[in-house]
């Protein structure tokens, strides 16, 4: 689309739309139906996401009890589960559906109410609306 894009995090409502994170448009009768169609496509994104750290954290369930570890040894362990589980992925190590009892997902917290749209990041609308196009010249899916 011609404009170079770093990489976003996917956020909900709740977050405040910032040039590095995406949130879904708010919903109402006024959505155009590429605004609807960039929702979905979001929505789907983030479900996807979800279920790819809900198998990590059941394949390495030490991710679970992370709270007794220090918080500069974190990103280490959590980078380390991510490699030895792509390391498993990539050789055809089976994953074990029974895992996944044990690594419920869990909720969060995160704030309740939308973020006041004073945190909003103007040119983070022109990052929604490239992502927006882009979705739409991607057809259906």
């Amino acid at each position: 689309m011609g404009k170079a894009q770093k990489y976003v995090l996917l956020g909900d409502a709740t977050y405040p739309l910032q040039d590095w994170i995406l949130k879904p448009y708010q919903e109402d009768e006024s959505l155009t139906q590429r605004q609807l169609q960039f929702n979905y496509r979001l929505r789907r994104a983030h479900s996807v996401i979800e279920n790819a750290f809900l198998r990590l954290k059941a394949r390495w369930q030490i991710l679970l009890k992370c709270d007794d570890c220090s918080l500069e040894l974190l990103p280490t362990l959590v980078l380390a589960c991510c490699i030895l589980h792509n390391v498993c992925e990539a050789h055809d190590n089976p994953f074990n559906e029974e895992w996944l009892e044990g690594a419920e997902p869990t909720e969060l917290p995160k704030p309740c109410q939308p973020a006041p749209a004073a945190m909003e990041d103007n040119r983070a609308e022109q990052v929604r609306e490239l992502m927006c196009q882009y979705f739409e010249s991607c057809g259906e899916g």
